[in-house]
């Protein structure tokens, strides 16, 4: 089996795996097993600054001073958010205002 599609199931099992949390306190839990505490800072913090751009008008470098994420990280985000075919961040967006 090739390591592309070792991954692939990797990735999957891990997918299923967070199918399967019940609440946001399964949910913690899990992810402060799975993750270090940096891992998880920034995990809190891309998704910050998707809300931040998908919310507001700010520029980068105002996101930036907000937040103390480099620019690197925010142009990353808003490719996802606006250019890249997966567009999680979105459908969890849409589903927060449904809320």
């Amino acid at each position: 089996m090739a390591r592309d599609e070792k991954e692939e199931i990797l990735r999957e099992e891990l997918f299923d795996a967070l199918l399967l949390l019940k609440n946001r306190d399964e949910m913690a839990r899990f992810m402060k097993d799975l993750c270090t505490p940096q891992e998880l800072t920034a995990l809190a913090e891309r998704w910050r600054v998707c809300q931040l751009l998908h919310e507001k008008e700010l520029s980068y470098r105002e996101i930036n001073a907000q937040t103390g994420t480099s620019l690197a990280t925010i142009t990353r985000v808003a490719r996802f958010l606006k250019d890249e075919p997966y567009q999680g961040y979105t459908i969890v967006i849409e589903r927060i205002k449904k809320k």
